[in-house]
């Protein structure tokens, strides 16, 4: 039996514009299994914050529209389910950290009240035990003086304090997947340390499935057990975090990994990838990484490679791989 929490078949997410329909994840395909952390890496405008907006149903629309594709959370695909169907699974089932807390937040509402509006909305408790349930919450993420947080509005919080708000929200009706989006980005190093902990230690105790997106593979090697990588809305490479770290067939995931910078290795510049990531649907044939890649050949620019499985289990989308 499978043990796919979510399974993603071929997503397409598409937006309208004056240009036409533009594909903000084109044919996207990666799973979750249960009590795995999975990273999603890539650079801005791969299409990562869409997928996780398309899997939570929150795709504004107009002018977003999933075209194609199924999204299926055990078993059921959300892609043909109902906005009301959607708002018992969100928050429920599925939940989501946000990049900043700060907007994710209610800025004229207590922090208690909002806590106490998600646990009563899908657990149908009383006052008295949402309350109680809200306190325990805040109590696991780490928090102190939780009774006078509970009376506080957001802004009178740091933005540690936010973020662990944010995360007992989402945990607070034990979810089976986690989303979150590059929930670190607005913190300092020492909070970043810290929420993450605090994540695989919820992933650990509540065996919670959690799909980390993130453009720090540091992360990544500290958090997730696989990584998919992407590019231009496709998944270009996926395997575990042990076989891409040591041996990345992608061009585009070795220059990923070769742009972090190792303490260990002096040098006078640190790599880049020459180039930047093309706006989504420039590319209408070819290999959408191929203008960057310094070991591409006739075949790239003309065909679009298939993601292909490797000996060792990993997925790779590229022409080399192919022709070998």
């Amino acid at each position: 039996m499978s043990n796919h929490v979510l399974e993603v078949n071929d997503l397409q997410t598409c937006f309208s514009s004056k240009e036409g329909t533009i594909p903000a994840v084109n044919g996207i395909t990666f799973h979750v299994d249960a009590g795995e952390i999975l990273g999603i890496v890539g650079e801005s405008g791969c299409g990562k914050s869409v997928t996780s907006l398309s899997v939570m149903g929150l795709v504004p629309s107009p002018p977003g529209n999933i075209n194609g594709g199924e999204i299926l959370f055990n078993g059921e695909d959300l892609t043909k389910a109902t906005e009301k169907r959607m708002r018992t699974i969100r928050g429920n089932d599925i939940a989501m950290i946000f990049q900043e807390p700060m907007t994710s937040l209610n800025p004229v509402y207590k922090i208690g009240d909002q806590l106490m509006e998600g646990i009563r909305i899908h657990t149908k408790l009383s006052k008295k035990k949402a309350y109680l349930q809200a306190v325990d919450m805040l109590e696991l993420v780490g928090l102190s003086r939780v009774t006078d947080l509970m009376k506080s509005y957001p802004h009178q919080l740091s933005g540690g304090m936010r973020q662990r708000v944010m995360i007992a929200m989402a945990m607070a009706c034990d979810p089976k997947l986690l989303i979150a989006d590059e929930p670190t980005t607005a913190l300092d190093v020492t909070i970043q340390k810290q929420i993450l902990n605090l994540m695989k230690n919820l992933n650990e105790k509540m065996d919670t499935a959690i799909m980390l997106i993130t453009h720090d593979l540091g992360v990544v090697a500290e958090m997730c057990s696989r990584i998919a990588v992407m590019y231009s809305g496709k998944v270009v490479e996926e395997g575990s975090v042990q076989d891409i770290f040591r041996d990345p067939k992608h061009p585009y995931t070795k220059g990923l990994i070769d742009s972090v910078p190792d303490m260990r290795v002096k040098k006078d510049r640190l790599y880049s990838i020459p180039g930047n990531v093309p706006k989504p649907g420039a590319i209408k044939q070819g290999c959408a990484f191929a203008p960057r890649c310094g070991q591409a050949f006739s075949r790239c620019t003309k065909e679009t490679p298939e993601l292909l499985e490797t000996d060792n289990g990993a997925k790779v989308r590229c022409w080399l791989h192919h022709e070998q």
